[in-house]
């Protein structure tokens, strides 16, 4: 992976308008990228790349440089990643039943789940994705084993869990993205029901998204924009009441992972293509014409 490609693609409509620039980051001489899982983003714009391979964390600055790598040994299924606001660093390791907490630098200091050994509903049967509260709890899509997402403290005590297989009210087949808005919403990637499930902080139903074809992943930035990624593959934008607001097709197979930056930017993960995309996002069309 060498340099920025612009694509000269341009995706997206009204004031979500990007242009794709792919592969994105600069590995250094001799080194080959993984299947990449997932990419989050942390406060100072630090990009993380979720591989399955060692390093499993690639890091990048805000320009593409390649800054550190971690995790060698200890992160064998790479899935979801999570970026808290104090860049403490969550991620799922899929196949070893569990999720893990560490510092920027990747130091380990929490750990969920029971390594190698999976649970029926309890937590975890092969986990999709981390996302944390605003308040700092933590919440996990079961995704794979099971049908189900669990709640913990910050500290990693379980509050509880919800959910069962099946396509109804509450029921998930492949839990595969989660994040928490500032309104204490959990949002759900119901991913083989082709819908965004709504809850409550305690697994209370509010609702769901349709319009969506195999939902992969979700982010929701600081204006509160909610971002889907599905397996058209395209991207979907939507208000906090779920209105559509613009959508595009910036990737080839589709984004199994979803960030954005500070700037408005996103960056997405292509597993099939082994690269992360960067859309550039434009000036909307008031601020560009002044």
């Amino acid at each position: 992976m060498k340099g920025e490609h612009p694509t000269g693609l341009v995706v997206g409509t009204g004031d979500y308008v990007y242009e794709v620039v792919r592969p994105w980051g600069n590995l250094p001489h001799g080194m080959q990228s993984g299947i990449i899982s997932h990419v989050a983003v942390d406060a100072r714009d630090r990009v993380y790349f979720y591989q399955r391979q060692d390093p499993p964390i690639l890091v990048f600055d805000s320009d593409g440089n390649f800054l550190s790598g971690w995790g060698d040994g200890r992160l064998r299924d790479a899935h979801g990643i999570y970026i808290g606001p104090d860049d403490h660093v969550y991620v799922c390791n899929r196949d070893e039943h569990e999720v893990l907490k560490f510092t920027s630098e990747g130091k380990l200091v929490l750990t969920l789940g029971q390594r190698g050994r999976p649970a029926l509903q309890a937590p975890f049967n092969h986990p999709a994705d981390v996302a944390i509260a605003p308040n700092g709890e933590i919440y996990v899509a079961d995704g794979y084993g099971n049908s189900a997402v669990h709640r913990f403290s910050p500290e990693g005590r379980h509050l509880g869990s919800w959910g069962v297989a099946g396509a109804g009210r509450g029921q998930f087949t492949t839990p595969h993205g989660i994040w928490v808005d500032r309104a204490d919403r959990v949002l759900v990637a119901d991913r083989e029901n082709d819908r965004v499930q709504l809850f409550s902080p305690e697994g209370d139903y509010y609702g769901a998204w349709a319009d969506l074809y195999h939902p992969m992943d979700i982010y929701v930035d600081a204006g509160g924009t909610v971002y889907v990624t599905d397996q058209i593959p395209r991207v979907t934008m939507l208000s906090p009441e779920g209105k559509l607001v613009a959508r595009g097709r910036p990737v080839l197979y589709g984004a199994h992972g979803l960030w954005g930056d500070s700037q408005g930017n996103l960056y997405m993960a292509d597993t099939r293509m082994r690269e992360v995309s960067k859309l550039v996002r434009r000036p909307p069309a008031a601020e560009s014409s002044r």
